[in-house]
């Protein structure tokens, strides 16, 4: 029997919907079912894999979120998903200052351990504070998610409802890595030192490059997001320990990631905090985009008119890279995304610009003039000369 939402939901209320992984596919459900009960509803999304809201429940929902990825594109594209397009430092705090609506959480958390303490699982991100700002916390108790050593634990009655769920969390859409990803993930090692901590941003390349660190040695992680291939890394010992604020896996990681200390969740509050990251040394920030100008600008949001990317951490991790002690910024993407002129808005301006990797090598932009640029990023692209 679905949870009677509209108990806790009035029309017009702000929601936040865990995202990826930790989406509570139960509660999704119910909330587009029931939505004519609390019409007018604004619901905040993150990253959707799901596909559960789509663009017809736009009818008594009022949908945003911060990105296009999985499924919002097509929300997007048919008008009916509005996009803030802010740094992810920023949304906790604009959650809690209700900038963005939020007067009901829907999570899901792990079964409860022998202390009845349930674990966030897969996301502790912004939600954590919403769930602070929150008026009502829902939860589905999902038995296929990890406890995981997250920056809070939850009581029973930190929730107004709890719901049991039995099914496997939703994941981001199978992909393998080719030659080409391969071999911007060659070029990328050879910039990334031991002893590095290691931000990875969303998409096949961060794995990509995982899988050709197998022989460094004294890595950690920081990062918004971890995803599978870390998992091999912390296997072979490679990476001691990772501090991030989401999973973004497939069971692979959700099993490792039970019960192990070395994995530990955090809000966005910390682990995108300028002062956090300021204090790391030899920090290395390995993000992608969309695509990138021969002035280093990118563009991280917009592809052939559809909303897909996202504003998202990638600044935040870039300038603490370029500020840290032996760290460096590395941008990697194919190098037939290599464009004289973006087809999008910027979401990193030129100034940040680090070390732009494709599969034809890597172009260091530190120091260089214009015209410099022009000419490293020709080398790595497939533009004519």
């Amino acid at each position: 029997m679905p949870p009677d939402l509209a108990r806790f939901i009035r029309p017009g209320d702000g929601i936040i919907l865990g995202q990826a992984c930790a989406e509570p596919q139960s509660l999704s459900s119910a909330l587009v079912a029931q939505r004519a009960a609390f019409s007018g509803a604004r619901v905040f999304l993150g990253v959707n894999y799901a596909g559960i809201l789509r663009p017809e429940h736009a009818d008594h929902l009022t949908l945003s979120s911060y990105c296009g990825a999985g499924h919002n594109r097509a929300l997007a594209d048919a008008g009916v998903l509005d996009i803030h397009p802010h740094p992810y430092s920023r949304f906790a705090a604009l959650i809690r200052e209700r900038k963005i609506p939020c007067d009901v959480v829907l999570v899901q958390v792990s079964p409860p351990n022998a202390r009845g303490e349930y674990s966030m699982g897969l996301a502790v991100d912004y939600l954590l504070p919403a769930m602070q700002a929150a008026r009502a916390v829902i939860a589905e108790v999902n038995d296929r998610v990890p406890h995981t050593s997250t920056e809070r634990l939850l009581r029973k009655e930190d929730f107004a409802l709890l719901v049991e769920a039995s099914q496997e969390p939703a994941t981001p859409p199978a992909a393998r890595a080719g030659a080409i990803e391969a071999a911007i993930a060659g070029h990328a090692q050879a910039c990334i030192p031991d002893g590095a901590t290691l931000e990875f941003g969303l998409g096949i390349l961060p794995d990509a490059v995982c899988a050709a660190l197998q022989d460094k040695k004294d890595l950690k992680v920081h990062s918004g997001t971890i995803g599978d291939g870390v998992v091999e890394l912390m296997q072979r010992g490679a990476v001691a320990s990772a501090d991030c604020a989401m999973l973004i896996g497939t069971r692979k990681l959700f099993d490792f990631a039970h019960g192990n200390a070395a994995i530990r969740l955090h809000s966005t509050e910390y682990t995108h905090d300028p002062r956090v990251l300021g204090a790391i040394p030899r920090f290395v920030a390995i993000n992608s985009a969309i695509e990138v100008d021969l002035t280093g600008q990118v563009n991280a949001e917009l592809a052939k008119g559809s909303y897909l990317g996202a504003v998202g951490g990638a600044l935040d991790f870039i300038r603490a890279a370029s500020h840290s002690p032996g760290g460096v910024s590395l941008l990697l993407l194919p190098a037939a995304r290599v464009v004289k002129a973006l087809a999008g808005p910027v979401a990193t301006p030129r100034s940040e610009a680090g070390i732009i990797i494709t599969e034809r090598g890597a172009a260091d932009l530190r120091g260089c003039s214009l015209k410099e640029r022009e000419h490293r990023m020709l080398s790595i692209s497939n533009l004519e000369k």
